[in-house]
């Protein structure tokens, strides 16, 4: 099984995430918190199960989905690096986040 790590961008990413929906609600910022880590933590387990990044045309750049969020993630060498989890309305940035 692939080892999981979590760029500081997706830390990042996700502590801003749940910042911004406990403005509403504590209890629904939580939640989706332990949603969108326990889809990180699924992923090893079948890496090549979420369907490549399209605006970049890699392979090895990959994304899940949880609600209305993008968990961007790279397989390489035995391991799945998380690298970003953006709105779905965002746009991706130029260069991948990984």
């Amino acid at each position: 099984m692939a080892r999981l790590i979590w760029s500081p961008r997706a830390i990042s990413d996700l502590d801003a995430i749940c910042e911004y929906v406990s403005r509403n609600s504590e209890t629904a910022a939580r939640d989706l918190a332990r949603q969108i880590i326990a889809l990180a933590e699924s992923i090893p387990l079948q890496p090549f199960l979420g369907p490549a990044v399209e605006e970049y045309g890699r392979d090895e750049i990959r994304e899940r989905l949880c609600h209305n969020y993008r968990l961007i993630y790279r397989v390489r060498a035995g391991n799945v690096e998380v690298a970003a989890i953006l709105h779905g309305a965002r746009r991706l940035p130029r260069k991948p986040p990984v």
